[in-house]
């Protein structure tokens, strides 16, 4: 896989580039472990509705438990209000020392994920499989963002408008930290961590440790 292919891949899909590129396939694998949970952005990029758009617009292909398709989303973006969940959400939890995010790097566009239905079982296994591939197509785009389910419900219902119950919220944007995946075993810490240069590392246990 070739250096730069997923930026190479966003200027194509929204002509910034003025030569055409050929695409490359990218594994699944590849966008998974690219995949990562940013806390931290750089607001020199912004991030338009219309890639907001292009990342909900999985939703009409993915799999539903029942085919309920229960989900609905609401983009904001900076212009739209992106102040509102910034002051009303939590990141970092395992970090509490670092107040994440850190001033200068919050994100400025979001997709709140709300359901039609009473959540149940079958709205949780949708809001999974929604999350993790509007991320993952974010991450094609060659964008970042992370699930953010600790925020404000009641106050971010409000300064939306919201006529559904917000389950959860994806922020994205540029990633600006340096993240890297650390295997361990399946009784070893699980927890994130960063070292003195800032550097995040999220253990994952490996196959060996997951299989029966």
């Amino acid at each position: 896989m070739a250096d730069g292919y997923l930026e190479k891949r966003y200027d194509e899909v929204f002509g910034r580039g003025a030569k055409k590129t050929v695409v490359k396939h990218v594994s699944l694998e590849t966008l998974m472990e690219k995949n990562r949970s940013y806390r931290g952005y750089d607001k020199s990029f912004e991030v338009k509705r219309e890639m907001l758009e292009r990342i909900v617009a999985v939703n009409t292909k993915i799999a539903s438990a029942k085919n309920q398709q229960a989900l609905r989303f609401k983009l904001v973006t900076k212009e739209t209000g992106a102040e509102h969940i910034v002051q009303n959400m939590k990141l970092g939890g395992l970090l509490p020392e670092l107040h994440l995010p850190f001033p200068g790097t919050e994100p400025e566009a979001f997709i709140i994920i709300c359901t039609t239905l009473p959540e149940n079982k079958f709205v949780d296994i949708d809001l999974g499989i929604a999350a993790q591939s509007m991320l993952l197509k974010a991450t094609e785009m060659g964008l970042n963002g992370i699930m953010i389910g600790a925020f404000n419900k009641a106050k971010v219902t409000e300064a939306f408008d919201l006529p559904y119950e917000p389950l959860l919220i994806l922020a994205i944007g540029k990633g600006k930290e340096t993240i890297r995946l650390k295997p361990i075993g399946p009784d070893d810490d699980k927890a994130y961590y960063r070292d003195g240069q800032g550097i995040q590392y999220v253990p994952k246990i490996t196959l060996d440790g997951l299989l029966l």
